[in-house]
């Protein structure tokens, strides 16, 4: 069984820089993932299997947590949040002026923002390519 702290190794053997920019430093989100009990390799797939993964990570409760996660330490692998790499690299460079990733996912009034925290994949290439 993979643990939590199995998830927040995937981060670190996967380049994930971990800079913590909130109070929650001990990453307990983690442990709630639906992931949580997957291998790491099952985050870090290419292709078809990505919108498997996708469709997965919007039933998680704790989705949005790990998405800011991954947006603040610039994820470069995986499907994180029920994003993959390319999404969020594109949010990366489209929103340049955002420092703190939780608070923008969860309180903006920005259209992707609300879109992410609603029950369905967010279609962020298209929203970001405008």
């Amino acid at each position: 069984m993979v643990t939590s702290g199995s998830v927040l190794k995937a981060h670190a053997d996967n380049g994930v820089k971990m800079s913590y920019a909130h109070s929650d430093k001990d990453q307990s989100w983690a442990a709630k993932a639906l992931c949580a009990t997957e291998t790491p390799d099952a985050l870090f797939v290419q292709g078809a299997a990505q919108r498997q993964v996708r469709s997965r990570c919007i039933a998680c409760p704790v989705r949005l947590e790990c998405l800011a996660d991954a947006l603040q330490s610039e994820a470069n692998f995986g499907v994180w949040g029920g994003l993959t790499e390319r999404e969020r690299r594109a949010m990366l460079r489209y929103y340049t002026h955002v420092t703190d990733w939780r608070t923008w996912i969860m309180e903006s009034d920005d259209p992707l923002a609300e879109e992410l925290r609603s029950p369905q994949i967010p279609r962020v290439l298209a929203r970001v390519r405008r």
